[in-house]
This record gives structure tokens, sequence and C-alpha cells, in this order.
């Protein structure tokens, strides 16, 4: 017996032989609950609605079963007539699967109400899906729209960046959409793709490790680029936003209408609860294949009412209040909203929430974001309002982008330098009051403290913990610390923050302890342990390196070289790999990033620089290393070895 219907996997074929030993009679197993909806079953599926009653359906869900353990270990158990079913046969189901652990699922069994469907209806479901509820219906949302799913790299710490890592896109990065945690207008706008206009070093990766034919089966999604659709979180609730026609991954699916005329009434529908609920009655896995989003009712007329009521002028454009987005405005406090009222973008009221004071520290130290430098970026008419606004900043921008906690080489304390960039923001609003609720969003009483310790634990925790503002100090609450541009921090500028800022608070130093200052003395200490540290960080030294594992020996930065691109979970580590001067393993940062140098999952392709290496580490070939370290005389000497 050949059992092609059943792809082989053993439930499946265990079912099968059931029936098949079980002519003219009955038999029940456990199975999957997968099997209930999953494409690749849905030939079995047809088949046995076709040629046998299904008598009972009992949803058991995870838990049902002492002995087997794990949430996601969810099972169903179901029962069938090895007979031809009539036409009013009805089976009947139950779903105790909401029910925790073996005894209230055997409670439920006992009292809870049963339902049963036809077993024609089942059959006509899409692709013939077995649920408790009747999902057949008119139309669906697959004859009215597209469904595409998103560039999978096989390496994403390799080729995936934040846009706040990288200085400029250059030709060689690409926005890339993803997932959003609850459904908005606009989101999940915070990540860059190395895409090298699509014949670059990934290409290279993915036609390696799967032929040149098969590129197309991860790099996909080009249908949907350039065209305005609705991006689908693949995972929980399948929170939804809109999708600009920017690159994705594969974290979401983008849908597209077949006709543009249906966009927002399609829209409606995925941002109501019913586009999950109905999704999740035809497959309830935790991650949802892309196919299933379509396999849904849809009431055209329906929605496209709603779609009147709810956008009459339109869907409004790319806009939003939160920094890690793209889109942001670059503002400390304004705001641009929707207005329910006028269904339209609006400019908002100040805000004064958390995110306030990070803002406020990235302008002071020169940040500005990519919606305020790209002209040709879509965008709402009112953030290009707030562009306006920025300008008050122009002349309080730190040039440098190094500043200093305390006042050094008679520039103002860093606290003095943001109460002005806030003063600024803030116009005549500013006063004590909104300085006192900035101060309770952030937990601290008082703005210097905050910036001395607080932010940059904050600043990481916001930005995804690959900050691009640096808190670099010597371990002395009242000693030399600095907030440092990482975009800025290239060789000159270590050398500006070592030989300029540092020493000159060594030479301060030096003269209060000449002058009987208590504290001078161990702040002078501390101050050249950093000096000693930071010059390390400078030269290179072995243990305070970079190691990028997708460059070859002679590609690896001398020193402090690094190049942007390669991302900051790698640049940073000569600063949290030196001695500690505070927390643990933070090195001279002010708190840790929750950062590691663990070998990526995944395997590398033969031709990878570096493929080998795992076998050092006791691993395997292909592992992908990254906490490892190279002397300055091996990047010198291969270097010597290229150039000759």
């Amino acid at each position: 017996m050949i059992y092609v219907l059943q792809r082989s996997t053993a439930p499946n074929v265990f079912l099968d032989r059931c029936i098949h030993f079980s002519k003219n009679g009955f038999m029940q197993s456990v199975m999957p609950q997968n099997w209930l909806f999953l494409k690749d079953y849905r030939h079995q599926r047809a088949s046995l609605l076709t040629n046998q009653k299904l008598v009972q359906l009992i949803r058991l869900g995870s838990g049902a079963f002492d002995t087997i353990s794990g949430e996601n270990v969810k099972a169903i158990l179901v029962g069938f007539d090895n007979n031809i079913p009539t036409e009013s046969h009805s089976p009947w189901g139950i779903d105790i699967s909401m029910f925790r652990g073996v005894c209230d699922k055997s409670n439920a069994l006992t009292k809870e109400l049963g339902v049963n469907l036809p077993q024609k209806s089942l059959y006509l479901n899409p692709m013939h899906v077995i649920a408790l509820e009747d999902l057949t219906s008119d139309s669906y949302l697959a004859e009215y729209a597209e469904s595409f799913a998103g560039v999978c790299t096989g390496d994403y710490p390799r080729f995936g960046r934040n846009y706040w890592e990288i200085l400029n896109k250059g030709g060689v990065w690409e926005f890339q959409s993803s997932t959003v945690s609850v459904s908005k207008h606009w989101g999940g706008l915070s990540k860059v793709l190395l895409w090298e206009n699509g014949q670059g070093s990934l290409y290279k990766f993915v036609s390696q490790r799967l032929g040149e034919k098969n590129v197309g089966s991860w790099l996909r999604g080009n249908t949907a680029w350039n065209r305005r659709g609705i991006s689908v979180k693949l995972m929980t609730k399948l929170p939804v936003s809109a999708f600009g026609g920017n690159k994705f991954d594969d974290n979401v699916a983008v849908l597209q209408p077949k006709n543009e005329k249906h966009l927002l009434a399609i829209q409606c529908y995925c941002e109501s609860e019913d586009f999950s609920k109905d999704v999740r009655k035809v497959n309830d896995k935790l991650a949802v294949k892309t196919q299933y989003l379509l396999q849904v009712p849809f009431n055209l007329n329906k929605w496209l009412k709603v779609a009147g009521e709810k956008y009459p002028k339109g869907f409004p454009l790319p806009y939003s209040n939160d920094p890690t987005q793209w889109i942001f405005h670059g503002h400390p406090c304004s705001s641009v909203v929707w207005d329910e009222e006028t269904k339209t973008t609006s400019i908002g009221d100040l805000r004064e929430d958390d995110t306030v004071l990070q803002v406020a520290v990235a302008r002071l130290l020169g940040y500005r974001w990519p919606a305020e430098l790209d002209e040709e970026m879509e965008l709402a008419p009112e953030i290009r309002e707030v562009f306006a606004q920025n300008k008050v900043f122009d002349g309080l921008v730190d040039d440098d982008g190094i500043v200093c906690i305390p006042a050094i080489r008679g520039e103002k304390p860093a606290v003095d330098r943001l109460e002005a960039i806030l003063h600024a923001a803030y116009g005549d609003k500013w006063s004590a009051t909104v300085l006192n609720n900035l101060l309770k969003s952030v937990k601290s009483r008082d703005l210097n403290i905050w910036l001395r310790d607080k932010f940059f634990e904050q600043h990481c925790k916001l930005f995804q913990h690959r900050p691009f503002i640096w808190h670099i100090w010597d371990g002395i609450p009242d000693g030399f610390s600095a907030l440092v541009n990482y975009h800025q921090l290239d060789y000159k500028g270590l050398e500006r923050l070592i030989y300029t800022y540092l020493d000159d608070w060594i030479s301060t130093q030096i003269q209060l302890e000449k002058d009987g200052d208590e504290g001078a003395e161990i702040r002078l200490a501390a101050s050249r342990n950093l000096r000693k540290q930071l010059e390390d960080i400078l030269i290179g030294e072995k243990g305070l390196d970079i190691f990028v594992r997708w460059k070859s020996l002679a590609e690896q930065p001398i020193g402090w070289n690094p190049d942007l691109n390669d991302g900051v979970r790698l640049n940073i580590r000569p600063f949290m790999k030196a001695k500690d001067v505070g927390k643990k393993d933070a090195g001279i940062l002010r708190s840790k990033p929750n950062i590691h140098w663990k070998k990526d999952r995944g395997t590398d392709v033969t031709s990878a620089p570096w493929f080998d290496l795992g076998l050092e580490y006791g691993g395997k070939q292909g592992d992908r290393i990254n906490d490892h370290h190279l002397t300055l005389a091996e990047k010198k000497a291969s270097r010597m070895n290229i150039n000759d």
C-alpha cells in the first residue's frame, strides 16, 4: 500500500492503516491538531471526508496526557466509521483545548456541550479544513487579494540591521518592513537589508547555499515591492500595519488587492478582530503560513462600507511618533496623530512620554532620523511641518558627537545642554511641571542623575540593544563620563575623546590633587585606567579587537577602524570586553547592553572565510563563530601579503 496522500508522515500513515484494518468497522486515533488544517494533508482529509464517516472530533489541545508535556504538543481525538457518509451525516465535535490539565479536560468532556456539523460542509471548506464551526462562505479573501512571503536571508546577523546602526543606505542597504506587536496604521519600520541591488553578497550567499535556480525561494516577494498593501505578522493575533512597498522579511506576509479599489476594504477587514479570528479557524498553529491568510470569508460590500466610514478621505500617509521607526519626524516632543473627528492626520499635543528625553539626547549628539534626510520619502504632510520645527536645534547640536557629563574644555555640563534642547523643543510650554512629568516617565528625580545613571540603560532597551549613543565612563560617579555618537566615533573621534577631552579631565585632576582636593586622587587613578583601556582599543590589541566572521583575515579592521555596515553588535565588543569599571561584563560602558557574541544559528557555506573555525572551538565546520580574537601581527601580515 502506497501512502501518497499522507506525505508519509507517521500519524497520517497510522490513521490510514487503522482505517484499512477496520473495514465496515469503527476506529479512533489520537492525531496532531495541525492535521485538521495544514495544506499538506488536504488530500487525505478530502479522501476521508468522501469515503468515511467522521463520527467524532475532540480537540484536546495541550496537556491532555499526563505522560506528554509541552504546550506545543497539541492533540485531537478523531473517530471514523469505515462506511460512505450519507448526505445528511453530521459528526459530533467538542473543543476542550482551553481547559488545563487532564482532570479539567475529563470533566469538560462530560459537562460541556458539543456541536454537530454536516460532513458535506466540512468537505466544502477551503482546503477541506475540518473545523467545529461552519467556514463555508459565498466568497473568500483569495478572490480579491494575493499574498506574498518575504525575504529569507539564512543569516540575518550578517545581512540585516536596525536602520540606526548605519550612517546612510548608500545604495547598499534597503529599508525592510517587519512585524508590529499591535495593529497600527504604520509600523514595523526599523530594519534595513543588505541588498546591493539584488546582486551582492546576499545573492551570492543564497545562490551558493541553495543553487542558482533556487535563489527565488529565499529572495522573494519582489512582485509586492513598490506597491501598497497590508503587512501581517504571521504569529500571535496576526497584528497588521500598512505596507508601503519596501522589501519585507519572512516574519510577515504582505496582502495586496487584485483591484486597487479594494485596498481600503481589505485593510479594514485585516485591522478588525474578525480577520485574526477567521484565520485561526483555518489554522491555529503558533506561526501561520502565508497562504492561509486568504482562506477566510470576505464580504466585499460590507468592508467597502466600513472603509468609507473609517477612511472617508483615504488612508493616512506614513507617520509615527516612535523614534525606532524610520518615518519618525525627529522632534523630541512634537506629535502627529490620527484625528478621529476629521479622519485625517494632524499635529497633536506635545508629548511627555519616556522617549522625549531619549530623542533630545540624540539630537544634542547630532543624530538625525532618515525621514529628515530623505526629501523623496512618502510622508504625511504634518511630518514635514515638524521638520521645520527641528531647525530650532541647529545652534544647540554638538559639533563632534562627544558630550561630556561634567563640564570639560569650557563646554557646559551635559545636563545644561540637554535642558537647552528641551527648552527649545517645548518653547513657551516649557516649565518645571513639564520637567517633572518627563522625569516621572523615566523613573528619575533629577535630570543630571538620569543622564549619568539611567540614560544608557534605557537607550539600549528602546533601541533593541543596538545603541547608537554610547556612554563611556571611568567607573566613578563623579568621574569622567561622556556620551558619544557612535556614527562619529571613528579613529580620529576616539583620539579626540582620549587626547582632548579625557586628557583635559586628567590635567584638572592632577591640579586638584596638588591643591589637596580629597577625591582627586581616586578620580585621577580611574581616569588614567580609562585612558589606558581606550588607547588599547585604539590600537586594537588582542582581546580588544573587532572580529567580523564574514570578512577574510586581510579585511579585518586593524585597531579602531570600524565599518558601520558590520553593525553595533560587532563594533561595540572592544568597549564591552575592556576590564569592567562598573557593571559586570559592561567593560567601560555605563551599563551592559544585551549583546553576546555566541555562535549564530545556521551553517555557513564552504566559501565562508572562517568555515573551519568552529573546529577550534569544539564545534563543526561551518559554525558561525563570533567570539574569536586576532592579533595585530596576524592582521598586518595578512594585509602585507595581499599588498605584495
